[in-house]
């Protein structure tokens, strides 16, 4: 698919304005792209207990399933510091689950310019998902 990578992230830049991160400091903003154009925002949100927060890219792609999207393309992904932010296991997990490993695209954001682009098996090359499952029934 042919989108635009500079504006993609200028959307996960945005979205981290919104981010809610008063222990870290820590802001981060993601930007979701599904097949059909549509781009769906999140930040991470914290808490006080920590094991409840939620990471900017597990926010977009809930977002977009939660309003019955399921088709993806592509995630920017960008933090406070000039640094190559990649997703945390815990999300490499949930867009294995959602995203095609082969042809989905992970942008890691130094700035709106400098970034680095992957495929999720790139990221998550020895990844647990559905076929693990299908191939290890219980009886």
């Amino acid at each position: 698919m042919e989108y635009n990578r500079q504006d993609l992230i200028q959307i996960a830049y945005e979205a981290k304005k919104y981010s809610y991160a008063p222990y870290s400091g820590f802001h981060v903003g993601a930007a979701l792209l599904c097949t059909d154009g549509t781009i769906f925002s999140g930040c991470n949100i914290e808490n006080a207990a920590y094991t409840p927060s939620n990471c900017a890219e597990r926010t977009a792609i809930f977002k977009a399933v939660s309003e019955g999207y399921s088709s993806f393309a592509a995630i920017a992904i960008a933090g406070d510091k000039e640094e190559y932010l990649a997703p945390c296991g815990v999300c490499r997990q949930v867009l294995m689950e959602f995203c095609d490993a082969d042809t989905f695209e992970v942008i890691l954001a130094k700035n709106n310019t400098d970034y680095q682009l992957l495929q999720l098996r790139d990221l998550y090359p020895y990844a647990f998902s559905q076929s693990d499952l299908i191939s290890h029934k219980i009886c």
